[in-house]
């Protein structure tokens, strides 16, 4: 049987939820027996978002080979097991730099360069390159980011409208758009939708699938309206409306409206019925927590929504497997500094996490918490820079080294406990220049890190370029800090320890990337583990 392709579009209004729709619906049909593959499209200029702002873009999600990516891919990870690399993400910047290096080389034989057909079809050449990452894929999904109406979207609608037209039958689209309640009117408008595919269709693309986001479920008479502009049939105008409890409640809404077996008709595809047991019994552990448990965020982007996405995830995560809820308490870590109390600005949590980051802003107030966890017995929990926000804290306060930093906040720190490594020193461009992705890890026995894995080789990913500096080793290890995990076949340190603490814990790399909600990070379950333990040997 061909490969199926579903094309995933959005209209009316962006941040409508396509990533999440997608991986939903990638979890369906792979509960139904299928193999998928997932693709994310983004319109955008950019080569990547390595270089984007949180505050523009969100968190930046890395693969194991190393591709910094949107943070969709980071749904589609948590959701399904699609195969996720380099392949499964494509920027307009990397559709455009691939072809102006094909027109400088002369593979377009002198011919003038036009959007189509040769954008269009290294946009086709992406779909196809993702399909073909696994042997045995059966449909691939392709989510195109963006709002149909955008000037950027254009060249990725065209590609996708040629793709479908040259394989008629392996082929449909779903279109995410929204419709609205207007409290005042006490009525549910269609009339965005009704804009949103007739633009669509302008293009050339009609959707098979109409799925309508949406506050409350939508009336018989509504979908009847809704499938009688769009020309869709009635039983293909599904709404997703907001879910009440979780976001891992969307496969399930979908799926009791039938969209796995709609899906699976449209494209011809005979699969036994979705087995979505494993997913049913997580959902009743997150419905019916035994109990609580309160972790602190201290970072820099926190008003930000998605900045910090697979942290947030991994916590529930580790929360699902302990049985309990976690409630979640951002803090921004300069207004740490400026409240002048440690104590008075983040108090009252059960445990700390300090994720990635870059740059000099917010380092003190990091530091401030680090000392405040150590020092008072409270679990810990470093990423990244998380964990030399750690290290400089340990260095300053235990070893003595007042003015020791990192020479990313400090570059002429007398005491650089943490540096870049030498061969970052060179790099002029900062884009696609770190250590990323996915790196063997060493760790030592007995150790509050091996304990978590239940082994002593693991594999994580990376995106930094600053390291401990191994020229301090000794001197922290004398004082009671462990290096857990090394990188194997080297000698930089990946995790670090406090021996004489309950629970306090960094590691150099984004253990976050690489949670499901039904198979929960080692490292997430067990600080969350160790927090429910810690309160209730308190009777709390």
């Amino acid at each position: 049987m061909s490969i199926k392709y579903i094309f995933i579009t959005g209209g009316v209004v962006s941040s409508l939820g396509k990533g999440l729709t997608a991986a939903s619906i990638g979890h369906l049909l792979e509960c139904r027996g299928i193999q998928i593959a997932m693709l994310k499209l983004d319109p955008y200029l950019n080569v990547d978002p390595g270089t984007m702002n949180p505050f523009q873009h969100g968190e930046v999600y890395v693969t194991d080979d190393g591709a910094e990516t949107d943070l969709d891919l980071g749904h589609y990870y948590r959701y399904t097991h699609s195969p996720l690399s380099k392949a499964s993400n494509t920027t307009t910047g990397q559709i455009y730099d691939t072809v102006l290096k094909k027109e400088r080389r002369g593979d377009y034989l002198g011919n003038t360069v036009q959007v189509i057909p040769h954008v269009t079809d290294e946009i086709k050449n992406r779909i196809l390159a993702c399909a073909a990452q696994a042997a045995n894929t059966q449909v691939v999904l392709v989510e195109i980011g963006g709002t149909v109406g955008d000037i950027e979207s254009l060249p990725f609608l065209e590609a996708i409208r040629q793709f479908r037209y040259e394989r008629p039958g392996d082929c449909i689209n779903i279109h995410l758009t929204y419709v609205p309640y207007l409290k005042a009117a006490g009525e549910v408008k269609t009339k965005p939708s009704q804009h949103s595919v007739q633009a669509l269709r302008e293009i050339g693309i009609v959707p098979d699938m109409i799925l309508c986001r949406c506050e409350k479920a939508l009336s018989d008479e509504i979908k009847a309206k809704i499938s009688l502009f769009c020309h869709v049939a009635k039983e293909a105008v599904i709404d997703e409306k907001d879910v009440e409890n979780s976001i891992y409640e969307v496969p399930i809404e979908l799926h009791r409206q039938g969209l796995d077996e709609k899906v699976c008709k449209l494209l011809g595809i005979s699969s036994p019925p979705a087995d979505l047991s494993r997913w049913e019994k997580m959902l009743h552990t997150v419905l019916h927590p035994k109990g609580k448990v309160v972790i602190g965020i201290v970072g820099k982007y926190m008003d930000h929504q998605d900045a910090y996405k697979s942290v947030f995830e991994a916590l529930h995560h580790g929360a699902f497997s302990a049985g309990v809820e976690v409630e979640i308490r951002r803090f921004e870590s300069d207004r740490i500094v400026e409240n002048g109390s440690v104590e008075a600005a983040i108090g009252g949590c059960d445990g700390y996490l300090v994720p990635g980051g870059f740059g000099e802003r917010g380092w003190e107030g990091k530091v401030l918490t680090a000392k405040y966890c150590r020092t008072k017995g409270i679990p810990y929990f470093g990423l990244c820079l998380g964990m030399q926000v750690m290290i400089v804290e340990f260095a300053r306060h235990v070893l003595g080294l007042k003015e020791a930093h990192s020479t990313e906040a400090n570059p002429n720190t007398p005491d650089p406990v943490i540096s870049m490594l030498i061969e970052q020193k060179e790099i002029q461009n900062l884009g696609g220049t770190m250590r990323l992705g996915a790196y063997p890890c060493r760790l030592k026995p007995d150790t509050l890190a091996c304990k978590a894995y239940g082994k002593t080789l693991i594999w994580e990913r990376h995106r930094h370029r600053y390291e401990f500096n191994n020229e301090y080793k000794a001197a922290f290890e004398e004082k009671g800090m462990c290096f857990s995990g090394t990188l194997e076949h080297g000698s930089l340190c990946e995790i670090s320890e406090v021996v004489d603490h309950p629970w306090m814990l960094g590691v150099q790399f984004h253990p976050e990337f690489k949670s499901k909600p039904l198979e929960p990070h080692p490292l997430f379950s067990d600080f969350i583990q160790s927090i429910v333990l810690q309160k209730r040997a308190k009777g709390l």
